[in-house]
């Protein structure tokens, strides 16, 4: 993968990237099918892990209908892109061309499958909840659960970033 152009604004702490998931609330997913390129906004849950090598793992998980265009190109095309943003502020600057944003993101490539198992199908669900609203009660119906997929992206590559506004 491409380095970091500004690498002073690559964000590569667990708990910084586990603050940026947090404060996002949507994920806009990439695929490409035979229609040609889209983009998909989700909301979601995670998983972000430290391994014992210092990297980090991130699995985020979503839900969708069992069929469209979605089910059938995530079916087909494993390979997805993705993206999340937040914080947002302008910042002001002396002219119009020197004006820019301040921001938290996190951008990556990775692997989508559906969830099959019945008891990470539950998991991926309550992660959805918990992102959501914590303090919400979680259940789930069969039928719920059976009208209902549910996808896991596994991160093979991301990138936190922060921009912050001048005080």
């Amino acid at each position: 993968m491409r380095e970091m152009r500004l690498h002073k604004r690559e964000v590569k702490d667990t708990e910084d990237l586990r603050h940026i998931l947090e404060s996002c609330k949507v994920v806009r997913v990439g695929a490409v099918d035979e229609e040609g390129m889209f983009i998909v906004p989700v909301n979601f849950g995670y998983l972000l892990e430290e391994t014992q090598e210092g990297s980090q793992n991130l699995k985020l998980y979503f839900h969708g209908a069992v069929s469209g265009r979605k089910a059938d190109t995530f079916s087909c095309s494993p390979e997805v892109a993705f993206e999340m943003d937040g914080s947002h502020a302008l910042i002001r600057g002396d002219y119009a061309c020197s004006y820019s944003y301040a921001y938290e993101s996190i951008m990556g490539n990775g692997r989508i499958r559906v969830v099959e198992d019945h008891e990470e199908k539950i998991y991926g669900l309550s992660l959805i909840m918990k992102h959501l609203d914590a303090d919400s009660e979680i259940f789930f119906s069969e039928d719920a659960l059976t009208r209902t997929k549910i996808y896991c992206i596994e991160a093979s590559h991301f990138t936190g970033k922060r921009r912050t506004a001048k005080a």
